[in-house]
């Protein structure tokens, strides 16, 4: 059985500038991982 959404999910996902805050937040979130050093596959200390 499925649950239905309530108004404010609905509200949240169906809002634009909502998304758009959204999206920065993990884009922010995925570009400090990936450029704190966690990202990469090659060992800094070896050459």
């Amino acid at each position: 059985m499925t649950q239905k959404i309530s108004k404010t999910d609905r509200w949240l996902m169906f809002n634009p500038i909502f998304q758009l805050f959204k999206y920065i937040y993990l884009s922010l979130k995925i570009l400090v991982i990936v450029a704190g050093g966690h990202g990469g596959t090659k060992d800094k200390n070896k050459l």
